[in-house]
């Protein structure tokens, strides 16, 4: 198994686009005779010979471009290079314009609020529609993982009442972990090993604990991301300064510590989640995955199934290997598997180079910061002893060579971080960590231990040549903070893992994404940001990314929409997530999926971005039983032995006097396939109304390659009077010849006055 975490992050977006961050927020900003505040980041090593301080330069760059109207309000000299000032448009474009200025921002008013992604996802308009009473604080949401560090404040309980009086769960003791560290909001902490060290021996207490205590961090991160408590002043090295809080802060956090440093294996797994239902969790949260096999061969599939039978329902992370296809794990039908989405935040940095050019990149760097003239570069390539040398890994850099300089490392292999340690000693003042063809445009925010900053693959090539010819190549990097009302947002991020399903191509898999990419949430006190071992840095809150990100948000907001409606099956919450997800832009443009950097598809992206202030309304869900799930099992010929092996059901429930179809699994999504030569294939659902009486129409398209799938609906109209009311429709899809392993995408929407209920469609030909 291996967990689904990832220091990861999107690809730097134009700079004329980083400029207009936060338009609403900038508008609030007061204007005089025309001026407002404006933030000028500038290149340290570009600062012309003649002027003995950068105080001067930005002086005479103000005047130049004011006439003597405005003048430096700020010096930024740590968290940013450059200045501040009160600016017109005009002044501000043509200081833009100057050599050396890097980006001219208007200033924006952030208020103290969110780690951002409640803010993104519209909780902060969307709160009158969750209960805040007791019942939202009766929900617990199970964390397996690599257990909880529980001193940190998003446990905190004040305003919490007494734990739910059916919570059978407790909180186990062990080495540096006491059996009182849970509270009213952290309700359980449990710990299992014996596989583990059946496996791999006694567990290392020099590098862990044996107890539920996270000396990983991966653990506390996802349970804080689902539902931490509310936590003023949160930020990492003083990026994404806000309040931090979880997507469900009034629910309850109960961990299972399963993932060691060996790794986290199934029987450890499937005994977590036994104890978990059996301790009375409403939902689990499960950031971790193996392999594709067979359900009844993955336990997570076995485990999640029992769970599902009870009223649980259980969220997992689609794996971090795309963005190759067919690349997803837990792909079973009855768990929700989420992929990983952006958000409107970034953390840029700029190299420039000494040839003039600048290119973006991103970190997370807060330390001491390079010397402000220009700093000698090489490529890690031509200062190394091994073939390997180019991605900076242990022992290969020669110090004689990188002494002083900036480093430009390859990314690959060895962790990224890591690359800057070894930079640092062999006595490198600085890294560019660039991409290769294999992560393309897809940037990474990290915490490194010395001034580094990540670029894309264009940008790579550019200064690989430029390290290669130049007699006397520099470098520069400036850091320039934290950046929101970045756009396009959300992206899919490249490394989010993709369909088709392996094991059941006619399950649309994954079901949808959520925010995965440079998430604060709370950390461990064991180890540094960067999580390498070295890095003696201790933070409350840490910025990571990955689907393991990703799949706590789902989590939070399963456990929002029980709070609302208690009544709700785990499909039904699944449902009125997927039918409510957007697979657009508010100008109609299809999601930008960050690989191709074109729209994605449903294989990229399921139904499409949650949107939970309208999940909690969705007119219409589609339902399903345990019954359902065990005729699915027989539509694709699962042998007696291994249905009861999965399902702990009778080994004789298909009978031969049924025709099974996966086709007619109540799925919110739609999964055709075709003979390469064309054919025909029939669908059906049922939808049950949770809203408001009402009557809907349907519209439904696809195509593949430019040419029209023929689909059509039967009714075309359905109609409902009262709650809980169903109602059933068939979906015929016809094609003609395509050559094999040609994909279509689509969408079947019905819509009513009040509601919007929308499926992707996908169909193969094979």
């Amino acid at each position: 198994m291996r967990c689904h975490g990832r220091r990861s992050a999107l690809f730097a977006v134009a700079v004329a686009v980083a400029a207009a961050i936060v338009a609403a927020a900038a508008a609030a900003e007061v204007v005089h005779d025309g001026r407002r505040t404006y933030i000028v980041h500038c290149s340290h090593a570009a600062m012309p010979s003649e002027f003995a301080a950068h105080g001067d330069w930005y002086a005479s760059s103000l005047q130049s471009v004011s006439g003597g109207a405005a003048a430096v309000i700020y010096t930024y000299d740590t968290l940013l290079h450059g200045y501040s000032a009160r600016l017109t448009g005009a002044e501000a474009r043509a200081l833009e314009a100057q050599p050396g200025v890097l980006l001219v921002n208007p200033e924006t008013r952030y208020e103290l609020h969110t780690t951002r992604t409640p803010e993104f996802l519209g909780l902060d308009r969307a709160e009158a529609l969750f209960p805040e009473s007791n019942t939202a604080s009766d929900v617990i949401v199970g964390v397996l993982d690599t257990g909880v560090w529980p001193e940190r404040p998003s446990y905190d309980d004040a305003g919490f009442g007494p734990v739910p009086a059916g919570w059978k769960g407790k909180c186990e003791g062990g080495s540096d972990f006491n059996s009182s560290a849970c509270n009213r909001k952290l309700i359980g902490a449990r710990y299992f090993l014996a596989g583990y060290e059946a496996s791999k021996g006694p567990v290392d207490t020099s590098k862990e604990s044996r107890s539920p205590r996270d000396n990983d961090g991966h653990g506390t991160h996802t349970s804080s991301t689902a539902a931490g408590s509310a936590v003023r002043g949160a930020d990492l090295l003083g990026y994404a300064s806000g309040t931090a809080k979880g997507m469900a802060p009034r629910a309850r956090v109960a961990t299972y510590k399963v993932c060691w440093v060996g790794g986290c294996f199934s029987s450890d797994i499937l005994k977590g989640m036994e104890v978990a239902v059996a301790d009375g969790v409403d939902v689990l949260s499960l950031s971790l995955g193996g392999g594709t096999s067979d359900y009844y061969r993955d336990s997570i599939a076995v485990g999640a199934y029992s769970a599902m039978e009870r009223g649980i329902f259980v969220s997992c992370s689609a794996g971090n290997a795309g963005p190759g296809a067919a690349s997803l794990t837990n792909g079973a039908p009855w768990i929700t598997t989420v992929g990983a989405g952006t958000l409107d935040r970034d953390f840029p940095a700029y190299v420039t180079l000494g040839n003039g050019n600048k290119y973006n990149g991103v970190s997370l760097y807060n330390g001491k910061q390079l010397p402000t003239t220009p700093v000698p570069f090489i490529y890690a390539g031509n200062a190394s002893n091994s073939s390997m040398g180019a991605l900076c890994m242990t022992g290969t850099l020669i110090p004689a060579k990188v002494a002083g300089k900036i480093v430009l490392c390859d990314r690959g292999t060895n962790a990224r971080v890591q690359k800057g340690f070894v930079v640092r000693d062999a006595g490198g003042a600085g890294m560019v960590l660039a991409n290769t063809a294999a992560n393309g445009e897809e940037l990474v925010a990290d915490a490194h231990i010395l001034p580094g900053a990540g670029v894309g693959e264009r940008a790579g090539n550019a200064m690989r040549t430029y390290a290669s010819s130049d007699p006397k190549p520099t470098a520069n990097i400036v850091f320039a903070g934290t950046k929101v009302g970045i756009q396009p947002s959300p992206v899919v991020a490249a490394f989010s893992s993709r369909g088709p399903n392996t094991v059941t191509p006619g399950i649309l898999k994954p079901d949808l994404i959520a925010p995965g990419v440079n998430i604060l949430a709370a950390w461990s006190g064991s180890v540094g940001p960067s999580g390498i071992a070295g890095d003696d840095r201790r933070t409350i809150f840490n910025i990571i990314s990955g689907t393991s990100m990703s799949c706590p948000h789902v989590s939070g907001l399963a456990a929002l929409l029980r709070s609302a409606h208690q009544d709700w099956s785990p499909a039904a919450i699944r449902s009125a997530l997927m039918t409510t997800a957007y697979a657009a832009y508010p100008n109609g443009d299809g999601l930008l999926d960050v690989a191709t950097e074109r729209a994605a598809t449903p294989l990229d992206m399921g139904a499409g971005h949650v949107d939970p202030s309208k999940a909690v309304d969705p007119g219409l869900v589609y339902d399903l039983t345990a019954a359902d799930y065990l005729d699915f099992l027989c539509a694709i010929e699962y042998e007696p032995a291994q249905i009861a092996a999965l399902t702990k059901h009778s080994s004789d429930h298909c009978s031969a006097n049924r025709t099974y179809s996966v086709a007619a699994l109540n799925y919110p999504s739609f999964s055709a396939t075709f003979p390469a030569a064309g054919g025909t294939e029939k669908h059906t659902r049922t939808l049950t109304n949770v809203g408001k009486p009402g009557t809907y129409k349907v519209t439904a398209a696809a195509a593949a390659g430019g040419t029209a799938i023929k689909v059509s609906v039967e009714p075309s109209t359905l109609s409902f009077s009262k709650v809980g009311e169903k109602k059933s429709y068939t979906v015929s899809f016809a094609a003609g010849g395509k050559p094999s392993g040609t994909n279509g995408f689509g969408r079947l929407v019905w819509s009513s006055e009040h509601h919007v209920v929308a499926s992707p469609i996908l169909a193969t030909w094979t």
